[in-house]
């Protein structure tokens, strides 16, 4: 009995000292990473409308071009 009590013991102060070698510091990134403010948040929208805005047009004239080698054909 005496043995299982020392085991059970060991065990929990074991359990208790290795919990924060395996804890994440997840906690402390959105801390470091600073909120935009108005005018940056604006001009992020509109780069990223203007590459949507490319990327479709990119994509039209490659639909366009096959479909042109296609009546071509």
């Amino acid at each position: 009995m005496k043995k299982l009590l020392t085991l059970l013991a060991t065990l929990a102060i074991a359990v208790s000292l290795s919990m924060p070698a395996f804890a994440q510091e997840a906690q402390e990134a959105p801390a470091e990473a600073a909120p935009q403010s108005a005018p940056a948040k604006k001009e992020a929208k509109k780069k990223h409308a203007s590459k949507k805005k490319e990327a479709k047009k990119a994509s039209k004239k490659k639909m366009k071009k096959e479909a042109t080698e296609g009546q071509g054909q």
